[in-house]
């Protein structure tokens, strides 16, 4: 990703899958803190993942580099959240 900086509460996708939180690349989050690595690394973002209704289904922290902000180009879709396979 850039170094782009991505506003707290924006929507964001995820560009690469996170098979232990059941998230796929393409799937929407809010991005709501930051985390440092304790190691000096990258730097975390904490998302909160919401279902199709609004509701809240998950907070998973991701490496920064794994999330870009939404385009104007871009079109959302729907998909189950059954176990990622």
């Amino acid at each position: 990703m850039k170094d782009t900086t991505i506003p707290l509460y924006s929507r964001v996708s995820m560009n690469q899958d996170f098979p232990e939180y059941n998230l796929r690349q393409g799937d929407i989050a809010t991005f709501i803190d930051t985390v440092p690595d304790p190691e000096d690394g990258e730097e975390g973002y904490i998302l909160e993942v919401f279902n199709a209704l609004g509701e809240s289904i998950d907070v998973v922290t991701v490496p920064k580099s794994a999330v870009a902000p939404l385009r104007s180009d871009e079109i959302l879709t729907v998909r189950s959240r059954l176990k990622f396979v």
